[in-house]
């Protein structure tokens, strides 16, 4: 069984215009020469792609299959050819990124330093929760995420490129505020403001107090990260988040990071696809660039990077 990629096409045109003389007109050939390629195909396939009803051509089963198969041919040429031009010509090429809502307090400044150098590329950049993060590897939505926990039992290719501290956040009228070194048992006792189960940070955070044999008191579970830091601020309570979301409010004095023994929770930052997924040149340019420069860009707020160091 074969035919070509013209017959497809040929094909593709019968199926969307539904008559032999009309793909013939589009195509700028003989009805002819449409339907002896037609009857060539049927032939390699032993299967009759068409109907004839009058002057129309509806597809049968099997040609309703070809045509799904047939586009899916078509939408992977197209992705290689454009691949490629963006192999040839860097100054263009385009990037989409899906990235966890909390990386968005930094990856500005990463965007930022990768169109100084290249000013043309286009960049598509799409917010969601963990489990879209996971969503969008799956089906291989995007050319690359950044997420804090790659996915177990996932097929993907991972690369860290800087830490992500996790603390301790409270108001600075909170009775442990001004307080040093203090206990994970004492700390157990204080109610939190947490993210959702399903969060990377949520999962690192209980996975930590499973490993030390606690148990915090989870009283208030908040989908985003700016709705725990103003909780935390009308003093609802205490929360874990991000050091990276926190350089205004340490800044202004609206939230203080506790002195907490075994804190920070260290973890990374990643860049992650699916394995074996093939770059093209500007979404390789910008994994190259997060990967050498990255460090350098971002930083820990000032106050704070003497106690983490």
């Amino acid at each position: 069984m074969s035919f070509s990629l013209r017959q497809l096409q040929i094909f593709e045109m019968v199926a969307e215009e539904g008559s032999f003389s009309r793909a013939a007109e589009k195509l700028f050939l003989t009805q002819p020469a449409v339907s002896i390629q037609i009857k060539r195909i049927e032939e390699a396939v032993s299967l009759p792609l068409f109907d004839r009803l009058g002057k129309q051509a509806l597809l049968t089963q099997a040609g309703q299959e070809l045509l799904l198969h047939s586009r899916v041919i078509h939408q992977q040429i197209d992705e290689a050819k454009r691949m490629l031009a963006d192999l040839h010509d860097l100054k263009h090429g385009s990037i989409t990124l899906t990235m966890a809502a909390t990386a968005n307090y930094f990856a500005p400044q990463i965007i930022a330093g990768f169109h100084k150098l290249f000013p043309d590329a286009r960049i598509t950049l799409e917010v969601a929760n963990r489990a879209g993060l996971i969503i969008a590897l799956e089906e291989n939505r995007a050319d690359m995420v950044i997420m804090g926990r790659p996915p177990d039992g996932l097929a993907v290719d991972m690369a860290a490129f800087c830490e992500n501290p996790l603390v301790v956040i409270a108001s600075p009228s909170h009775a442990l505020a001004t307080q040093r070194n203090i206990s994970l048992e004492r700390l157990a006792q204080e109610s939190f403001i947490m993210r959702e189960a399903a969060s990377g940070t949520r999962i690192a955070a209980q996975r930590f107090f499973d490993l030390h044999g606690l148990q915090p008191n989870i009283a208030m579970e908040m989908n985003r990260t700016e709705a725990i830091k103003q909780a935390v601020m009308a003093e609802l309570g205490v929360g874990i988040v991000s050091l990276h979301t926190l350089d205004m409010e340490l800044q202004l004095r609206r939230l203080v990071v506790l002195d907490v023994v075994e804190f920070p929770i260290m973890r990374h930052w990643y860049l992650v696809h699916r394995s074996g997924k093939r770059l093209a040149g500007m979404p390789q340019a910008f994994k190259s660039f997060v990967l050498e420069q990255a460090g350098d860009l971002l930083s820990l707020p000032q106050w704070q990077q003497d106690r983490y160091e």
